[in-house]
């Protein structure tokens, strides 16, 4: 099912090379070089998030020309006939992942994000079935398979549910696998664009939660964000904190892209049987620790990646219940070139969006 608004052609703006990532310049392509078929799903772009380290290589290596971005929310103006959770004129996103295999262990499983056959096809710089690579949310019109399409729900608006549907899910999922409720201590390190949604998942979850910084420049945001003031713990001097807040959490979720990250500095805060979960990605290997470090208190070390279907399904559920919001400042599309940079300059606080008025 088509609409006349539902081209071949979309427009969208590129990095064409290593050397100049953030300078983004208009560039018109065919449909991601796909066929539509039945399970598929097309939308016009009316919200995107912006972010994707993939611009400069720092997580992948880029095929250019490349239209990056993810966190994608449009409506639908073509739904294949295969289709049943979403129809034409429906409202709903794309996160990080635009398809998967769907027939593996690990997609029967619902964890889509780790199918053992092609990996996590993401929203941009994965690889379809027929080769061509996928462009991402700085266009006019994304396609997706509609497996990967999310409805958003009624009274969100997209500028607050775009963030979510990447950032949102990927500190949601790790701490709702970590069982974390009323009777958890969770330590949230950085509070940026990622860290600032952890925060608030963390106290809508119920945990006791606490903001670990380097410094007290955020610290007026996070207790806007639901963290007393005396759960703001500063643990720059790593031997002084070691002392303080030893053995304190059941669960440690780092959104830090730290270089060299001090992993058994934030093994020795946890308790007994507790977990350190990574979700940032560092450009540089974590720092060096020892079996010792995580054998003597039995506590672990893990890694979470973005989130199912299922978690982004309960995780927009929770958002609405609980009022959890991502801070975001809204641009116009045609900004996305500097908007890109100023993101890269570090001037967000805490997600840009920008936004296609010709949706």
């Amino acid at each position: 099912m088509s609409t006349p608004s539902s081209p071949e052609q979309f427009t969208g703006y590129a990095a064409f090379n290593k050397e100049e990532w953030n300078e983004l310049k208009p560039w018109s392509r065919g449909a991601g070089g796909r066929v539509f078929t039945q399970a598929l799903t097309q939308l016009p772009i009316a919200r995107e998030m912006v972010r994707g380290r993939c611009r400069r290589e720092g997580w992948c290596e880029t095929q250019y020309p490349a239209i990056v971005g993810h966190e994608i929310v449009g409506i639908a103006t073509r739904v294949g006939s295969n289709v049943t959770h979403i129809k034409v004129g429906d409202r709903v996103g794309f996160g990080a992942q635009a398809g998967s295999c769907r027939s593996c262990s690990q997609c029967d499983l619902g964890y889509e994000q780790y199918c053992s056959v092609q990996g996590m096809l993401g929203t941009y710089q994965g690889k379809w079935e027929d080769g061509s690579i996928s462009q991402g949310g700085y266009a006019n019109y994304f396609r997706g398979k509609a497996h990967f399409a999310i409805p958003i729900p009624e009274g969100m608006p997209s500028e607050v549910a775009a963030p979510l549907l990447c950032a949102g899910v990927t500190t949601y999922s790790p701490l709702k696998n970590e069982n974390v409720g009323p009777n958890s201590t969770v330590g949230i390190v950085g509070i940026g664009g990622l860290g600032h949604l952890a925060l608030q998942w963390s106290v809508a979850l119920g945990a006791d939660t606490y903001a670990l910084s380097h410094s007290a420049s955020k610290k007026a945001d996070a207790t806007k964000m639901g963290i007393p003031e005396e759960n703001f713990l500063i643990v720059s001097n790593h031997e002084e904190a070691k002392e303080k807040y030893s053995c304190m959490f059941d669960t440690i979720l780092c959104t830090s892209f730290q270089a060299e990250l001090p992993v058994e500095f934030y093994l020795s805060l946890l308790r007994p049987r507790g977990k350190l979960v990574l979700v940032g990605l560092p450009e540089k290997p974590l720092s060096a620790f020892g079996a010792d470090d995580l054998v003597y208190k039995g506590v672990s070390l893990g890694g979470s990646l973005i989130g199912s279907v299922k978690e982004l399904r309960e995780m927009f559920e929770l958002a609405a219940a609980k009022g959890v919001k991502p801070w975001v400042e809204v641009r116009p599309m045609e900004t996305v070139a500097q908007t890109v940079k100023d993101l890269d300059a570090g001037k967000a606080r805490y997600r840009y969006v920008v936004t296609n008025e010709k949706a």
